[in-house]
């Protein structure tokens, strides 16, 4: 290691270093090949090894901990944790010299110059094509040339507004364009995401180094998709069209609609009207004028692209030939991502734009060359064969070499469709030091960089998203693969001042009272947050009361106590009810409570529920604060038992229901407190009222039907599960009466948890819905509320009082079952009313109700 510490490396303790293996193929970022510190990396070194392993060690942990209160995430297709797999990233930046940077960048803007130009010669006059520059069929044959597209003339004639380039370092230290992402270059969010993250954990490395700011590429994003509307307007909607929550980048969709401060929408909140684009709100139909997309562009409409697709909208093409909606990128942008035209793009830039390209692509060869394919085929064991357009075809590994008869069957493949298939070189990557949890060792990664077109001609992010290989030996990066990321550091030899996107001082703005009108959909997504959370807490409530009475030595004597709290459960569907040939034992008991709280199979599991919220808060991140997310994310983790866990005991449990319902109260508070009493808010509490009711009554219900009614032991305990213990006692100075608890918990309108407070509120919240406030008339739902709350109002809980058995026969219970058999309806006509266009699954919920 003695010839690694020279004269640029660091003169403190080597530690960092001692284990660092320089590579010897590729190119080392760190190193030059005679073992010195290249000069970018120096500062950034010398900072980390003054650090010390301690302090590094809690810094790394300090970037997992921000992760994952930030809900940092990337679905990785057929991981157990799915859409809550944390979002991997080493803190230790890639540093790239400011001068090494206005080269690439000069080279990135030519190769997006010309990629848009080929894009509108290939939807336009088809002038390369008949000149013999583009061959037809890599055009013509491939599926991402989109045929109702010809002839499209976009704003500006700009069909690539958002461009990212895959690059790799050759070993002789040039850079190579990989990969060209031309129709969803995703990933900038989450390089912004890296940068927020690193700088924390990093501040005085981030402040000293000089390191250029992001924020002036997102700002010009947005101004640039501004421009492309074709309203005459000061404020244009754009929105974000994502495919869904079970996108691999969800996660980054999310997080940029809210930085950009655009609504994110799936194809369905969407619809064309006379060729022109509209969202659904609940207050009826809002034009758009931007879309950026992140939708594959044959799933954007299902009339003229892909009839399968259930992610587009249909009459998007339409609308978007029209000139009345602008799409970033342009329909059929993916054309130019099939690697095969990268054999052709030197050519292309001498003839396009008089110039030679200035950053080569890894070699190429298209097979449906003849000179090409006979190359490809004398060297297939030195070359990467994959298919040249998007296809079921498959190529070689990357990783490996053919067998015979992998390599016999390819041959078989070319030499019967040779323009299928494309062959590149097999790149030998480039190395940067990762952190190990012990010190920096080197490991292969690419670079995607990102442009964004403006009237000025394109603009470069400054930094980038560097990919991670899981291993020394990887000559190929994905996340899908046990990737990680890192952040890119562009140094500069200037201050760099600080860049944002809120208002310039002085700037004229409109005042405004309410956000943009809400979606449908999210009104429905707002709506079952309400109630599973809900659901979550009087689950909580009811479980914890239950094993708090629960006593494994005099199972008997605390039975009847405990049957109307267990039967509730049971008709909630948390609960398994017993069968004749099942004998109810302690140990049975025991365990059925148990795995009504930890156990994520079983349906209506407070594990479950809390799964559900946690989706429900994904499909959310848009539009709820940071502090909603880590509450939920912390519930959900809560419920979560590791796989080494113990036993756990019926004490543990307890504890763990004690901090749920602490959490949930959390969450309460904020949706209370932090959020505008907007429509958000408001469908968030009709949901929370009908779900309270419901439990509530289903509780009260099983009381009246048990033989214990009027024991005192079973009214605490119906107390306790309302948290209405404190203000009975300070009320009554007895023990609990039926008469008085029922008053208390159904018709004591000061009570946040009585039946009539839920039914009042619901009251209020349809006075203030845009539908019930536009009609003359009661709506289905009000009506339906009004009959019910009428007639709670008029019930007498005294003559609770005058019955000694035979309870659950009486008026009251009659009543509750009714109010159970309204409150299902009133949902559904909330839904038929505000949702009826909305897929988010009730599918989720027990089947005991809509």
């Amino acid at each position: 290691m003695s010839d690694l510490l020279k004269s640029n490396r660091p003169t403190a303790e080597p530690w960092l270093l001692e284990q660092y293996r320089q590579s010897i193929k590729g190119y080392d970022e760190l190193l030059s090949p005679d073992g010195t510190m290249r000069p970018q990396y120096t500062g950034l070194i010398g900072d980390l090894t003054r650090l010390g392993r301690f302090d590094l060690k809690h810094r790394y942990d300090v970037a997992r901990r921000i992760v994952h209160e930030q809900g940092i995430t990337y679905n990785v297709y057929g991981d157990n944790r799915g859409m809550e797999r944390p979002w991997q990233l080493d803190s230790v930046p890639f540093m790239i010299s400011s001068e090494e940077w206005r080269g690439m960048e000069t080279a990135l803007i030519q190769r997006a110059t010309l990629i848009n130009q080929i894009l509108g010669d290939c939807y336009g006059q088809q002038e390369l094509i008949r000149s013999g520059w583009l061959p037809p069929a890599l055009v013509f044959a491939q599926p991402d040339f989109l045929r109702p597209c010809h002839g499209v003339h976009p704003p500006h004639d700009t069909f690539l507004h958002l461009y990212a380039a895959d690059l790799a370092r050759s070993p002789d230290g040039r850079w190579w364009v990989i990969s060209d992402r031309t129709q969803i270059p995703t990933g900038a969010g989450y390089a912004l995401a890296n940068r927020l993250v690193t700088s924390r954990v990093l501040p005085e490395s981030f402040r000293d180094c000089q390191v250029q700011r992001l924020a002036g590429f997102f700002r010009e994003l947005q101004t640039s998709l501004a421009q492309l509307a074709s309203r005459r307007t000061d404020n244009p909607r754009v929105v974000l069209l994502t495919p869904g929550p079970y996108n691999e980048t969800y996660f980054e969709q999310g997080y940029l609609a809210r930085y950009l401060g655009y609504s994110m929408v799936e194809g369905q909140d969407l619809t064309v009207r006379d060729n022109r684009v509209f969202l659904k709100t609940l207050s009826g139909l809002e034009p758009v004028d931007v879309i950026l997309r992140r939708v594959d562009d044959d799933f954007c409409d299902p009339l003229e692209l892909r009839s399968d697709s259930m992610l587009g909208v249909p009459g998007l093409a339409e609308a978007f030939r029209a000139g009345n909606v602008a799409v970033a990128n342009s329909l059929g942008s993916g054309l130019l991502q099939s690697p095969a035209f990268m054999a052709f793009l030197p050519g292309l830039c001498r003839h396009v734009l008089g110039e030679d390209l200035k950053m080569p692509s890894v070699a190429t060869w298209w097979c449906g060359q003849k000179k090409a394919e006979d190359y490809v085929l004398q060297n297939m064991d030195r070359l990467f064969i994959k298919p040249a357009f998007r296809s079921h075809l498959k190529g070689t590994n990357p990783e490996r070499g053919m067998t015979d008869s992998e390599r016999a069957e390819l041959r078989r493949r070319i030499a019967i469709q040779p323009h299928l298939f494309v062959a590149q070189e097999r790149v030998q990557l480039s190395t940067a030091p990762v952190w190990n949890g012990e010190r920096l060792e080197p490991s292969p990664v690419t670079l995607r960089v990102y442009l964004v077109a403006t009237e000025s001609g394109y603009k470069v992010m400054p930094g980038g998203l560097v990919r991670v290989a899981s291993g020394l030996e990887r000559r190929f990066v994905t996340m899908q693969k046990g990737g990680s990321s890192k952040d890119a550091w562009v140094l500069s030899e200037q201050p760099v001042d600080g860049v944002s996107l809120l208002h310039t001082v002085g700037q004229e703005v409109e005042l405004r009272r309410v956000g943009n009108n809400l979606p449908s959909r999210l009104a429905d997504n707002f709506f079952w947050l309400g109630r599973y959370c809900e659901r979550a807490d009087s689950s909580a409530r009811l479980l914890r009361s239950a094993l708090n009475r629960f006593n494994p030595e005099s199972t008997g004597s605390t039975l009847p106590v405990l049957m109307p709290v267990l039967n509730t459960l049971i008709e909630q569907g948390q609960l398994q009810a017993p069968t004749s040939e099942t004998k109810l034992t302690a140990e049975a008991l025991e365990a059925d409570l148990l795995a009504a709280i930890f156990d994520a199979k079983r349906p209506g599991s407070l594990r479950g529920i809390a799964d559900h919220l946690q989706r429900l808060a994904t499909m959310l991140r848009d539009r709820t604060s940071n502090d909603v997310w880590r509450v939920l994310s912390e519930l959900d983790d809560r419920l979560t038992l590791p796989t080494t866990a113990p036993v756990v005991l019926a004490g543990d449990a307890i504890g763990v229901l004690n901090q749920t319902v602490l959490g949930l109260a959390a969450f309460n508070g904020l949706a209370r407190e932090n959020m505008t009493k907007a429509q958000g808010w408001r469908f968030i509490d009709i949901g929370l009222r009908i779900e309270r009711a419901i439990y509530l009554c289903t509780l009260l219900r099983n009381v009246l039907q048990s033989d214990d009614a009027d024991n005192p032991s079973v009214l605490e305990a119906v107390l306790e599960v309302a948290d209405s213990t404190i203000t009975y006692r300070s009320r009554y100075n007895l023990l609990p009466h039926i008469a008085a608890v029922f008053d208390l918990l159904i018709l004591d309108d000061t009570n946040p948890r009585s039946l009539i407070f839920q039914l009042s509120q619901l009251q209020k919240h349809f006075d203030r819905l845009p539908f019930e406030q536009q009609s003359a008339q009661l709506s289905p739902g009000e009506r339906l509320l009004l009959e019910c709350s009428t007639r709670v109002r008029l019930m007498d809980p005294a003559q609770l009082a005058e019955l000694e058995s035979d309870w659950g026969e009486g008026e009251v219970a009659q009543l509750l079952t009714d109010v159970l058999e309204v409150l299902p309806r009133i949902s559904e006509a909330i839904a038929v009313s505000y949702f009826a266009h909305s897929r988010i699954a009730r599918a989720g919920g027990v089947g005991r109700r809509s």
